[in-house]
């Protein structure tokens, strides 16, 4: 395999009888951008989340395995429910999506009641019924400009992308107090410290990353355009301030560039990997299609009402 030559052989046995099961069952397996590169390999489809869960939902597969985080998959549900949908780990969860209970979050909305309600795309199917338009951190200017400048707003789940937002079209939304772990451990000291060793390095950063590390970088954006960035920029080389596993779509797609992973503050493991997004493994991709285990299933009233949103969404941004 290119993307690991040190593969062992128990992993090529399993690639090939997840090719297999894959043929047999008629399924897809989706890779978000911070999966392992194995995963990423084999998956049919690698992507942003809501980008996934639109493909996936225009194919003919009757099974979905999603390697990503719970409420991902739960997306894929909304969009394809008369698609099984199954997640390899139950325990890939979602820091940003936990920040926002249901129960406090409809308390939240209550004080307000002249907002209407933007949610990130990186919520759970409840918050997503309680919404009445989500968006992605792709196309959020995109909807909050759609809304009339008089229509007060609530956003959530993610503080610093509403800050950032707030920043961009000049409204005052109020914002939820919630927030990614680790786009809040990027260190802006330790990354100004490599700026210095690599003077002519970009940093390059997710709007979900705190403020200060936003104002420094050189460009911000989804990890989908952070990846064009790299693409279509005539530099060669970056720090990325985002989730670690997005460097090996980009090293795959520029292989004569640099990429560095920008330094959390605690810098001991010398990287930022999202711990839920690595659950998942080869073995689990396996065991999910061959087990059918970890299935998805959404209460049908709030998966109709969570549809809703999107569609909205979709309707604006297309």
């Amino acid at each position: 395999m290119q993307w690991n030559k040190n593969n062992s052989e128990n992993d090529e046995i399993l690639i090939n009888k997840i090719r297999k099961l894959r043929k047999e069952k008629n399924a897809v397996i989706l890779a978000h951008y911070y999966q392992i590169p194995e995963i990423q390999e084999i998956a049919d489809f690698v992507g942003d989340s809501l980008d996934l869960s639109r493909k996936s939902a225009e194919t003919k597969a009757e099974i979905i395995v999603f390697a990503g985080v719970y409420f991902m998959a739960e997306t894929a549900k909304i969009l394809s429910p008369e698609k099984r949908v199954f997640i390899p780990d139950v325990n890939a969860g979602c820091s940003l999506a936990e920040s926002c209970p249901a129960n406090k979050f409809q308390e939240f909305r209550e004080r307000y009641p002249d907002h209407i309600v933007v949610s990130y795309v990186n919520t759970t199917a409840e918050i997503k019924a309680m919404t009445d338009i989500t968006c992605t951190s792709t196309n959020a200017v995109r909807i909050i400009e759609s809304i009339p400048k008089d229509q007060k707003i609530i956003f959530a789940p993610d503080r610093n992308l509403g800050n950032y937002l707030n920043s961009i079209t000049g409204r005052e939304m109020v914002l939820w107090d919630g927030a990614c772990y680790v786009h809040e451990e990027f260190s802006l000291e330790k990354m100004l410290a490599i700026l210095k060793t690599h003077p002519k390095a970009k940093l390059i950063a997710h709007p979900e990353c705190q403020r200060p590390v936003l104002i420094a970088a050189d460009f911000v954006g989804s990890t989908s355009a952070l990846l064009r960035f790299t693409e279509t920029d005539p530099g060669s080389e970056y720090i990325v301030a985002t989730e670690s596993g997005i460097l090996h779509q980009m090293r795959k797609q520029n292989p004569n560039k640099t990429f560095i992973s920008a330094p959390p503050i605690d810098s001991t493991c010398g990287c930022n990997d999202c711990r839920f997004m690595k659950l998942h493994d080869l073995q689990k991709i396996y065991d999910s299609l061959n087990e059918e285990k970890f299935e998805i299933n959404i209460n049908p009233l709030i998966m109709e009402k969570a549809r809703i949103p999107i569609q909205r969404m979709f309707e604006l941004s297309n």
